[in-house]
């Protein structure tokens, strides 16, 4: 699968601490991405089974808000992430000094 910047930027959340289960505002936080491009972008990798996920068992009423879908690595996922980044990152940084990775103030690369 073809790994874009916007992609590898919803990647590199999961590679920060790849046995967590994050959910998807929380990925929007940490990327910068709106849903509209987020949300397209977790059923992608769903689909190639590089993410699971699973929805929260919650008694909404209590909780005083829907339950959430929680994503997660798969092993394949986090194997194939990391080599994602690795490929972009041998792309771009001896041309632009570009680290896939680290992510300037803002959230952007």
């Amino acid at each position: 699968m073809q790994v874009t910047l916007t992609a590898l930027r919803v990647l590199n959340v999961f590679l920060e601490e790849p046995t967590a289960h994050r959910y998807g505002l929380e990925i929007m936080k940490a990327t910068g991405l709106q849903s509209g491009t987020l949300y397209p972008l977790l059923a992608r990798f769903e689909r190639a089974g590089w993410l699971a996920s699973s929805k929260e068992q919650i008694d909404v009423k209590a909780e005083g808000r829907p339950a959430r879908r929680y994503y997660f690595l798969t092993a394949e996922g986090t194997r194939e992430a990391r080599l994602a980044r690795a490929e972009i990152s041998a792309q771009l940084q001896p041309a632009t000094g570009f680290m896939p990775g680290k992510l300037l103030p803002g959230g952007q690369y």
